[in-house]
C-alpha cells in the first residue's frame, strides 16, 4: 500500500488522514468541519454502538431522545457550564428563508427572527435537567437512569476526521440519584464499563483516573476519564464520566420528596463516548498497509476470495467457497464472499488488507485437490495452508488469538512508552523527544499546570485512580507533592 498511504513514520497525521479516506471510513463534507461517515466506517461504529448499548441496558439504563435545539436561556442557568461551551456553540437566530429580490437564490428573512435564540445541542445537560424537573417528584422516581444516542455540534476551528469535527455522533448518559454516594458510584461504574469495552472489544488499553480541576467537564464536581496512548506517543481521551453533584439540580430546581418527608435536590451524573473512538481504534492498531481491526468490531471477520483462471474452474471453487461461508456463519463468524469477476485476486488481497479484515481465505482448484485453503492473518500478515476439515473451529480460534494479540501488543507499546521522571530537565526531554505517558510530581495548583502546558504543550491527562501515595517534589516549583500524575501531549 506504499503508493496509497503516506508512511506513518514519515508523516503520522497524513498517514491517518489517508487511511480514513482510502479505507472508505469517512470523508470531508460540503459543510465546513463536518464529515460523511461511509458505510464501512458506519458498520464499525454500529458494532461499537450495539455492544455499548447492551452494556448500558444491562446496568439498568433506558434509552430516550431529547431535542436538538436548546433555548439560549437554559445555558445561562449554570455558569461554569455555559462558560465551558460558549465558544463552541452554533446559534439559530431565524426560522424562515425567502427568495432574494435580486434573483440570487434565497436569503434569511429578516422579519423571521426568533424571540429567543436556540443553541444547536453541544451537550444535553440543560435540556435534560429542565425535563427531569417534571419527571422527578419523589424518592420513588429515583434513580433515573437515561441514555441518549444522538449527534452534537461543537464549532471546532481545527478539525480532523473522527478525532475532532464540528458535528459528531455519540451517546450521553444522564442520571439522577437520591444520594451523593449513589451518584459517585454510578459515575465510577460507567467509567468501568468504558474501560472494559475499550480493552475487551477495541483491544485498546487505558489508564483510569480523574481530571485535574482545570481539565474537568464544565459544570462537573469530578470528571473520571479513560486515557489511551496512540502509536505516535500522543494521548487520546477515550471516554469521560462526570459526577455533577447538585449543580444542575439546583440550576433547574429538580427536587424530590424524601422518605422522611423533606424536599432535597437530587444528585447527578453524565457520561459519554463518541465517534472519536474510531480514531482511537485506527491509531492504536493500524499500519502502513492499512487498517488493522480487532475481530469484535470488524464489519466482517473473514473474507473469502476465489482463485480461478478458467470459467470451468469457477463452478467448483464457487461451490466450495459457499459451503465454507455457510459453515463459518453457522459458527457465528461474519463472512464476506467476494466473487466479483471485475477485479483480480491481487487487487482484492490489497483492498481487504487496506480495510483491515482480520482473516482472508483464498481458495482455488489446487486447494480443492489438497482439501485446504490459504489463510492470511491481517495482524501478522502471515499466510498458511489450513485443512478444510475443522476449518470453522480453526478460524474461531484464530480470531480469538488476533483479538488477544492486538490487546497485548498495544499493552506492551503503552508500557514501553510510560516513564517516571523526577526533574524538569527529565520531564522536558521525555515530552519533547520520547512522547508517551510521563508520570511526574505536580504541586496541585492550576497555575503550575498552566505554566507546564504553555512551556511544553503537555497536559495532565489524569490522576490515576490506583496511583499510590508517594512523597516527592513538583518538577517545576519544587513544592511538596504526594503522588505522581500522568502528563502527555494529546489529541
Amino acid at each position: 500500500m506504499a503508493d496509497i498511504l503516506t508512511s506513518k513514520d514519515k508523516d503520522y497525521a497524513q498517514w491517518y488522514n489517508d487511511l480514513v479516506i482510502k479505507a472508505d471510513l469517512a470523508e470531508n463534507s460540503a459543510v465546513r468541519g463536518s464529515m460523511v461517515i461511509k458505510p464501512y466506517g458506519f458498520a464499525i461504529w454500529e458494532k461499537m454502538r450495539d455492544d455499548l448499548d447492551r452494556r448500558f441496558k444491562e446496568t439498568g439504563h433506558l434509552n430516550a431522545y431529547f431535542p436538538l435545539f436548546i433555548p439560549k436561556s437554559f445555558l445561562s442557568k449554570e455558569a461554569a457550564h455555559v462558560e465551558g461551551f460558549a465558544k463552541e456553540c452554533a446559534v439559530v437566530t431565524h426560522y424562515r428563508l425567502k427568495n432574494d429580490p435580486n434573483g440570487k437564490g434565497v436569503i434569511v428573512d429578516p422579519d423571521a427572527k426568533l424571540e429567543e435564540e436556540l443553541i444547536v445541542r453541544p451537550t444535553s445537560e440543560t435540556i435534560i435537567w429542565d425535563t427531569y424537573r417534571k419527571w422527578i417528584q419523589s424518592y420513588r422516581d429515583l434513580p433515573l437512569l437515561i441514555n441518549q444516542w444522538a449527534n452534537v455540534v461543537r464549532w471546532e476551528m481545527r478539525t480532523r476526521l473522527f478525532l475532532r469535527t464540528s458535528e459528531f455522533l455519540w451517546q450521553e448518559g444522564h442520571t439522577a440519584h437520591a444520594t451523593k454516594e449513589e451518584a459517585i458510584a454510578e459515575a465510577e461504574q460507567m467509567l468501568e464499563v468504558y474501560a472494559d469495552f475499550l480493552e475487551s472489544i477495541l483491544a485498546v488499553p487505558v489508564l483510569k483516573g480523574v481530571k485535574s480541576e482545570s481539565e474537568r467537564f464544565a459544570g462537573a464536581v469530578e470528571t473520571y476519564c479513560v486515557e489511551a496512548l496512540m502509536q505516535d506517543g500522543k494521548a487520546l481521551q477515550a471516554g469521560t464520566s462526570h459526577f455533577l453533584g447538585q449543580n444542575f439540580a439546583k440550576a433547574f430546581d429538580v427536587k424530590f420528596a424524601t422518605k422522611e418527608g423533606t424536599n432535597e435536590y437530587v444528585w447527578a451524573t453524565s457520561w459519554g463516548v463518541s465517534t472519536r473512538l474510531m480514531g482511537a481504534l485506527i491509531m492504536s492498531h493500524s499500519d502502513n498497509n492499512g487498517l488493522v481491526l480487532p475481530p469484535k468490531v470488524a464489519p466482517y471477520q473473514v473474507v473469502i476470495i476465489p482463485i480461478y483462471r478458467k470459467d470451468e474452474e469457477f463452478d467448483r471453487v464457487d461451490a466450495a467457497a459457499k459451503e465454507i461461508m455457510a459453515d463459518l456463519r453457522k459458527a457465528g463468524i461474519s463472512v464476506h464472499y467476494d466473487n466479483r469477476d471485475t477485479y483480480k485476486p491481487g487487487w482484492k488481497f490489497n483492498q481487504y488488507e487496506l480495510k483491515g479484515v482480520p482473516v482472508r481465505l483464498a481458495i482455488g482448484p489446487r486447494d480443492l485437490e489438497n482439501k485446504q485453503v490459504e489463510m492470511a492473518r491481517r495482524d501478522t500478515l502471515q499466510k498458511s495452508p489450513v485443512p478444510m476439515e475443522g476449518l470453522a473451529e480453526h478460524i474461531s480460534s484464530t480470531l480469538e488469538d488476533i483479538q488477544n494479540s492486538l490487546l497485548e501488543r498495544a499493552k506492551k507499546r503503552t508500557s514501553d512508552a510510560t516513564y517516571e521522571v523526577n526533574t524538569w530537565e527529565e520531564f522536558t526531554d521525555a515530552i519533547a523527544n520520547r512522547g508517551g505517558f510521563v508520570k511526574a510530581h505536580w504541586d496541585g495548583t492550576p497555575e503550575t499546570e498552566k505554566i507546564i502546558k504553555d512551556k511544553t504543550k503537555a497536559t495532565i491527562r489524569c490522576i490515576e485512580l490506583d496511583a499510590p501515595e508517594e512523597q516527592g517534589t513538583c518538577i517545576l516549583t519544587g513544592k511538596p507533592s504526594n503522588r505522581r500524575v500522568v502528563f502527555a501531549k494529546a489529541y
